[in-house]
């Protein structure tokens, strides 16, 4: 059965819409702020999390508050979303955002329903959530210390034009670098990072062992990566399962970030068909700060535990090293019902 199936025709009673805006002040220059998204009814609390990375579209006046008080199944509450705007106050910088908004409000429908019908999101999807494997992404120049604490960390770590010979070959005897992530699949943002076939080559040849993500192919990166092409994964690409059909080659692994499907049946469609096709998946996290950080890691444990899961607990986003942080594989402690960890 498909797995939208499982919950397409749960029910859910909204009485009332509460929004509440986190804040974590990450430097100087940047303040990194969330929304929770509460949909209350009866004596659930249903909550979803809105990871738009603009900072002002997080301000009170900015934000939609549409009337969704009512009675409503999963599917017809997406379908009633279909038709209002969440960014009333103009169109969002990035179209990405549209489908984080939307995530928000899902997910929050979704762990509400679940709530009122008792029942846990393993329990309705049959599937029972595992230990969690996880990584942490993080600056090349911070692992001493992080491994100073915890020597088993494993990384995903952005290469930059500035990475050469010597630090390649320095990760490569350390051994704990999964994922690559060469951002070649951002325009219009602060983390864009060019084509660099001189780069590519190095990552490529210099750390054999480790999953290439979102490379930008033109002709040059692609002759360079084209004996490379069983490593290469996608995210920023990737919203639906007509992006992975979209794809110049088939892939053997994808990151699974669930905000950018906007919509659970999108995400559960996505399951399904990567299941079909077998292509193997690690889940991805949009700095989460509340609810939305344990979602993400509850689906990686029931999708996809064993992946290189870029879904570390909350205090592996600090810029120095903290102690006493979980450890990988992290218990998933699932909720008894609805669709968030216990904790």
């Amino acid at each position: 059965m498909p797995l939208y199936d499982a919950v397409r025709d749960l029910t859910l009673e909204i009485e009332e819409l509460e929004l509440d805006q986190t804040a974590y002040q990450v430097s100087e220059q940047f303040v990194r702020k969330t929304t929770t998204v509460k949909l209350l009814g009866g004596w659930g609390a249903g909550r979803g999390e809105d990871v738009t990375y603009a900072g002002e579209e997080h301000d009170p006046e900015r934000f939609p508050k549409p009337d969704l008080a009512g009675s409503w199944t999963i599917g017809s509450f997406s379908e009633h979303l279909d038709g209002i705007d969440l960014f009333p106050a103009g169109a969002p910088d990035q179209g990405a955002y549209r489908d984080y908004r939307r995530w928000a409000f899902e997910s929050a429908a979704l762990d509400l329903a679940l709530q009122q019908a008792n029942l846990s999101l393993g329990a309705a999807i049959g599937r029972e959530a595992k230990p969690l494997t996880f990584v942490s992404s993080t600056r090349a120049s911070s692992l001493d210390g992080w491994l100073a604490l915890y020597p088993d960390l494993r990384f995903k770590l952005d290469p930059t034009p500035e990475w050469n010979d010597e630090l390649v070959a320095e990760l490569a005897a350390r051994g704990n670098v999964d994922v690559a992530d060469l951002k070649g699949q951002y325009h219009g943002t602060v983390v864009d990072n060019p084509p660099d076939p001189e780069l590519y080559s190095r990552i490529a040849e210099g750390l054999p062992d480790v999953w290439i993500e979102d490379p930008a192919l033109t002709m040059e990166t692609g002759a360079v990566l084209a004996a490379h092409r069983h490593r290469i994964t996608w995210d920023a690409p990737i919203h639906s399962w007509a992006d992975v059909e979209a794809l110049a080659f088939a892939p053997r692994c994808l990151n699974s970030k669930p905000s950018r499907f906007g919509t659970v049946a999108r995400l559960f469609e996505f399951y399904d068909r990567c299941a079909e096709h077998g292509i193997a998946l690690y889940g991805g996290g949009q700095f989460e700060l509340g609810v939305g950080r344990g979602q993400i890691q509850l689906l990686a444990a029931l999708f996809h535990p064993d992946g290189s899961n870029d879904v570390a607990p909350g205090g592996y986003n600090s810029p120095v090293p903290l102690p006493d942080l979980p450890v990988s594989p992290l218990d998933p402690d699932p909720a008894p019902v609805g669709f968030h960890r216990a904790e």
